[in-house]
């Protein structure tokens, strides 16, 4: 019920990335226990900033976590698929086909993505996959707050990242972190998102309805 009221409540406005959303949301344990993906790849964090490509300004960060599972923590975020279960902008079951939606639906003709990946220590990744869920769920425009404030005290960060308010600040400090790689995004689709977006999760939706039916 929470899924169908937050989809038809998006559906009614348009969703500005430069202006990040916060909204309350508590997926049950069965979903969350099911979507539970775990990528083959060394614990990484990686930190997604949406930059504007007329101005260069920093529109929205998100920090995705390798550990014993992977979490995409989208503090204040717009995105929103049914099948990717959520607790308070943290996002379970982040599959490369459930990332390429959300990196879809990011990058477009105004916006691309700046991904910066580093190796960290298992227990690094699994103390920030911790603490993101720990947090609660993050207030309008305080994206990079929330990630640099969480960052600043996970080890290995502490007096290398610092709690600030701009995305494009907190890309600059975890550039200067030693092991960084730094990849863009690019895409060249319109720029009003919103019908992506209930195209997504209507195909998101109709896959689940196939399944329960089972169909493939």
């Amino acid at each position: 019920m929470m899924r169908r009221v937050r989809l038809a409540a998006m559906a009614g406005i348009v969703l500005a990335l430069a202006a990040c959303q916060a909204q309350p949301v508590w997926a049950p344990d069965e979903a969350v226990q099911a979507a539970a993906f775990r990528a083959d790849v060394p614990p990484t964090v990686t930190l997604m900033t949406m930059v504007n490509n007329q101005n260069g300004s920093g529109g929205h960060s998100a920090l995705m976590i390798d550990g014993a599972q992977r979490v995409l923590f989208d503090p204040a975020g717009s995105w929103y698929n049914p099948a990717v279960p959520e607790r308070n902008d943290v996002l379970f079951g982040m599959t490369p086909p459930a990332l390429d939606l959300y990196t879809d639906y990011h990058a477009r003709e105004t916006y691309h993505i700046v991904v910066q990946e580093l190796e960290v220590a298992p227990e690094v990744a699994n103390y920030l996959i911790q603490q993101v869920q720990a947090n609660g769920a993050v207030p309008m425009a305080q994206c990079a707050l929330s990630i640099s404030t969480i960052l600043s005290r996970a080890p290995g960060f502490e007096g290398n990242i610092r709690r600030g308010w701009y995305p494009l600040s907190l890309l600059d400090q975890f550039a200067a972190l030693p092991g960084v790689r730094t990849s863009r995004i690019y895409d060249d689709d319109s720029d009003d998102n919103l019908e992506l977006l209930q195209a997504q999760a209507r195909a998101a939706q109709s896959r689940e309805i196939a399944a329960q039916l089972g169909g493939d």
